[in-house]
């Protein structure tokens, strides 16, 4: 109890640590004409002044279009002066918010001079954008990738583990305890990563990565699916003149001991495992072609399952076993293209990426009675999966006369192919068989987006469209052996094709005091899942629908230290191609996981009251949020009377709540050390539900009412030590949470990073190590039907690296 108080005080008081992305200032523009005539000036003097002390700003002339801009402009309060000669001086005030980076001041009119008066001042009042470190619209978190010192060298999953905000829980990120959330690169939805779902950020190397965006509350021009938020991970792109370029080596180690001794009669589990990530950045930038190159590979060989589990049986039967899992991953990925400037509005952006991730698997499972005085059973498998990914996107973009004015148009194909490939050794006391199967999977998919943005004298106007065409033909070919639990007649073929067109709009407004956003997603899905008409249990189903997304902010804002907003948006999950999926597929010996054709939609509407109060080296942001979902997505697990297998099928559960405090606190104490502290205090709730798992055989499960107030914390501290060295500390403390039929424990990890600038700046040498006291262990408690089991997974945490890079 001492220790949930402790966590439950901390956690109101404290907050967490960001760096984020900063617009440099804000770009105005605007038209000047003869008030007689409305002919437009050239050669116009334009000055912009601080209203208060009327220091210079900027300056510039109209051109011969009578057309200006100013750049650069700091939100503030200003004077405009514009000058002509025999033209009488105008002034306005000018009024910079935080919005929008361009924006479109109304066309001025100067008058001729007569009898050499000038004319009355008149005011008029504009709105823009910088981004602050949580942007000021308190949206959106950007972090670089160079800064998480303690996770340098690994995949993007690792070095999003200590970001605030984010937990990981079975190779998924977490938003706020939960994983319904759409994961982009550069902006888009990939086959590396998921359509939908996420996928395959364990073997993205981080090195290839500039910065992570985290965005809670998604506006209209985003998909709607993703209840949660989107993670958009922006790729590595320079654009300096000339050659340059930046080379990396990274070596690591983990398994460094053996933290639980194997069940005996096993293979032994990995120890000191390499982990090795080469990658190069190369750019050359002339006249107006850029052309760019990045390319990463990360081999990694893990200890990736180490689980220890107690399974007890209605019927009084107890199996104690290990999951033990040695994987070797290789994952390389180059991204290259260029950027051709056309012409002064217009310019084109071709690039294509090349992912190939290859993943053997080498584990054991035996199976003893309740003393392990008997060892019934022993599963041997080797998995052997290639995943390769193809993608090529055009962007053409052409910039109206008025600064800001845009419109962009978008093209990207993708093709992934998912070849893989399982072998099962079953080894019982009078016999031994040979499980064998093979799925091959080719998906598709087809993106145009049309986006327009137009800037206005309060804000400015994004609206677009969107076509998606996407199709994943998979077949599955079961080759059983003797004594074997293959379903052979779950095999076969399956093709999933989705088509959704969509359209956008959303306009954002600003006043001194109050901000608004408010949009509206209008999408159209039609899912069809045809599948091999010998199933022993589905058959061809589908489902589409027509929704709108729409989505809401307001904000006031006190003074120059305190700004309030309120956000609101509904948002899906549709089921992806692997929640559908037919073909029945090993989670381990003896736990089958199957997807569901009859899953339908999850559709969530969302809350959120902000807070953000400023002071001079630091910030406290404070936010209290809600979610309430319709139709809820879980896997369900169960038995078949007479059979030790149990079935893990996708279901959905009816509806479920997501309620939560966050807070995070920046504080800078001197030049040396600055921290940062995010807290996280949520309850989840699962109402009560009754469920049909069709497969194998029809059987229902009913739940009563489930919830836990859970949350994390996250210390972060960074030292800044003269001759060039940084330091990170990061300690994070997950608390206990409910997961479907069950609860998972509390766990506890400090990570730790030195790095050194050296070569006059152009180097970099860091070192550092993960779970550094090795006390990351994942303990699950899981009630099912016709059984209940425990388990502890002493998987591999703790890892040190040491890596170098070089600028040129």
């Amino acid at each position: 109890m001492d220790r949930i108080r402790l966590f439950l005080f901390l956690i109101m008081i404290l907050s967490s640590c960001m760096a984020y992305a900063q617009v440099a200032g804000v770009t105005i523009s605007g038209l000047i004409k003869n008030k007689t005539g409305r002919l437009a000036l050239s050669y116009v003097n334009v000055v912009a002044k601080t209203e208060k002390d009327t220091a210079f700003v900027a300056g510039t002339i109209t051109n011969e279009e009578g057309r200006f801009s100013l750049t650069g402009i700091k939100p503030g309060n200003y004077k405009l002066e514009f000058s002509h000669s025999g033209f009488q001086k105008q002034r306005q005030a000018l009024f910079v918010g935080s919005l929008s980076e361009f924006l479109e001041v109304p066309d001025i009119e100067l008058e001729q001079l007569k009898d050499e008066k000038e004319t009355k001042i008149e005011e008029v009042i504009l709105t823009s954008t910088k981004k602050n470190e949580i942007s000021n619209q308190m949206d959106k978190k950007t972090y670089s990738v160079a800064d998480n010192i303690s996770q340098s060298g690994g995949s993007v999953l690792q070095s999003m583990q200590n970001l605030p905000g984010v937990t990981v829980q079975d190779g998924k990120v977490q938003l706020r305890g939960n994983d319904k959330i759409t994961v982009l690169i550069d902006g888009k939805q990939t086959a590396l990563t998921g359509f939908g779902s996420q996928t395959g950020l364990d073997n993205i190397p981080a090195s290839s990565i500039d910065r992570i965006e985290i965005i809670n509350n998604p506006s209209s021009k985003y998909d709607a699916n993703g209840n949660a938020g989107i993670i958009n991970i922006i790729m590595k792109k320079n654009t300096k003149n000339g050659w340059n370029g930046k080379v990396g080596f990274t070596y690591g180690t983990g398994s460094l001991w053996v933290r639980q001794e194997n069940l005996p009669t096993i293979r032994p589990q990995y120890s000191f495992t390499p982990k090795i990530n080469p990658s190069l950045s190369l750019n050359y930038r002339k006249n107006k072609v850029n052309l760019f190159l990045q390319a990463d590979n990360l081999y990694t060989q893990t200890l990736n399952k180490n689980e220890f589990v107690t399974r007890t049986y209605d019927d009084g039967t107890i199996i104690n076993s290990q999951l033990k899992r040695n994987r070797n991953t290789n994952f390389l990925t180059t991204k290259a293209g260029l950027d051709w400037n056309i012409d002064s509005q217009n310019s084109l952006t071709v690039s294509g990426m090349y992912g190939s991730e290859k993943i053997i698997d080498r584990g054991d499972q035996p199976f003893f009675n309740g003393d392990f005085s008997q060892r019934l059973r022993l599963w041997q498998f080797l998995e052997d999966e290639l995943k390769t990914t193809i993608m090529g996107t055009a962007n053409y973009q052409h910039k109206f006369k008025e600064a800001g004015h845009l419109l962009n148009v978008g093209f990207n194909y993708t093709f992934h192919r998912e070849d893989e490939k399982y072998f099962y050794d079953n080894y019982l006391p009078n016999s031994t068989g040979t499980d064998a199967f093979k799925l091959l999977s080719d998906e598709q998919v087809f993106d145009l987006n049309i986006d327009y943005i137009k800037p206005f004298k309060y804000g400015r106007l994004e609206t677009g469209i969107k076509l998606r065409n996407r199709s994943i033909p998979t077949n599955m070919n079961f080759i059983p052996g003797a004594n074997s639990v293959l379903d052979v007649n779950a095999g076969g073929w399956a093709n999933y094709k989705e088509l959704i067109p969509a359209v956008y709009a959303n306009y954002i407004f600003e006043t001194p005091k109050w901000e608004a956003e408010l949009g509206v997603r209008l999408e159209y899905v039609n899912i069809q899942y045809d599948v091999n008409l010998n199933h022993p249990t589905y058959k061809s189903d589908g489902y589409n629908y027509t929704q709108p997304f729409p989505n809401m902010r307001l904000a006031y804002k006190l003074n120059d230290r305190n700004k309030f907003s309120i956000f609101y948006n509904r948002r899906v999950d549709r089921p992806n191609e692997v929640d559908i999926r037919i073909f029945p597929k090993y989670d381990d010996a003896e736990i089958i996981k199957v997807g569901n054709p009859e899953l339908r939609p999850q559709f969530t509407n969302s809350v959120e009251l902000g807070h953000k109060y400023n002071w001079d080296n630091g910030y406290l942001y404070s936010a209290l949020y809600h979610r309430f979902s319709n139709g809820t997505i879980t896997r369900i697990s169960s038995i078949v009377p007479g059979s030790t297998l149990v079935y893990a099928v996708f279901q959905n559960a009816g509806k479920s709540y997501n309620s939560g405090l966050e807070m995070i606190l920046n504080q800078k104490i001197s030049k040396v050390y600055s921290f940062n502290i995010n807290g996280n205090l949520y309850r989840n709730q699962i109402n009560a539900f009754t469920v049909t798992n069709l497969y194998p055989t029809p059987n229902s499960f009913s739940a009563e009412m489930q919830n836990a107030i859970s949350g994390n914390v996250k210390f972060n501290n960074t030292f800044k030590f003269v001759g060039g060295f940084d330091a990170q500390l990061t300690a994070v403390y997950l608390a206990p949470d409910i997961i479907p039929q069950g609860k998972i424990g509390s766990r506890f990890s400090v990570d730790v990073g030195i790095k050194k600038s050296i070569q006059n700046g152009k180097g970099e040498l860091f070192f550092n190590a993960t779970d550094l006291l090795n006390t990351m262990v994942v303990k699950k408690q899981i009630q099912g039907i016709g059984f209940r089991y425990t388990s502890d997974d002493y998987y591999e945490t703790q890892v040190v690296r040491l890596g170098y890079s070089y600028k040129f």
